[in-house]
């Protein structure tokens, strides 16, 4: 699940417990639902913080949940759950690039799959550098990605040999390594110095008085084609 906690004009997303937050439907729909309540108590100048308790920021999809269709229902399978996943967080992920606000990803875990696709969709991205890495696992658990995570990668990581790095050889990328190749914005000691810092950027982002709604439609032509992926490449094999 998640919480949100609201500190003036800055609102902090965070995905509670211990656990992998991995992204299944009960998980997903906390998100979703706290995105809206962000949009309909933001001001005209507000920051979005999302960040995670534990050991993992995001493990991604939640695969243990989608295999167990097996015995739990006689009308789903892996395969429809884990379509399930996607298009679920494909919308969660609509409503956080229409949000009328900058985002920040405070990465205090583990950012793996669909757990980095995720994170890569926010507009900066500050990363714990004691503990955790970014991890596009596809390869290494044997699944083919999805079209819209690519479509990500490519619109937040400049240098092809990085994309490459990420997606055809599954490295998993430390905080000081991924600052260097340019694929995150900061690193810091730890996890309450990572949020620490983000709500200082989310401060002086405010400070600047843009105008929400215009900063949301200038990132929707900004990022025409990861919004046009995750809208229409929904029949991407997982």
């Amino acid at each position: 699940m998640c919480s949100l906690e609201k500190r003036g004009n800055i609102f902090i997303l965070t995905l509670t417990g211990d656990g992998q937050h991995r992204f299944n439907p009960t998980l997903l729909s906390s998100i979703q639902s706290a995105l809206r309540r962000v949009r309909h108590e933001s001001t005209t100048s507000s920051v979005l913080i999302t960040t995670a308790h534990g050991k993992f920021f995001s493990n991604g999809y939640d695969i243990d949940w989608a295999q167990k269709a097996q015995t739990e229902s006689q009308t789903e399978t892996y395969e429809s759950r884990m379509i399930l996943n996607d298009s679920l967080l494909r919308s969660v992920v609509s409503d956080l690039l229409s949000l009328p606000m900058p985002t920040i990803a405070a990465v205090t875990g583990h950012a793996c799959a669909a757990g980095l696709a995720f994170t890569l969709c926010h507009d900066y991205i500050l990363m714990r550098g004691d503990r955790g890495f970014l991890y596009m696992s596809e390869l290494d658990i044997n699944l083919v990605i999805p079209a819209w995570f690519v479509v990500a990668v490519k619109a937040k990581i400049g240098s092809p040999a990085v994309q490459r790095e990420v997606v055809m050889k599954a490295s998993k990328i430390t905080a000081k390594e991924a600052v260097k190749l340019g694929v995150i914005d900061s690193v810091h000691a730890g996890a309450e110095e990572t949020v620490e810092a983000a709500v200082e950027l989310a401060e002086g982002l405010i400070k600047r008085g843009w105008d929400g709604h215009v900063y949301g439609e200038n990132r929707k032509v900004f990022l025409a084609e990861v919004i046009q992926a995750v809208g229409v490449n929904g029949g991407s094999r997982l």
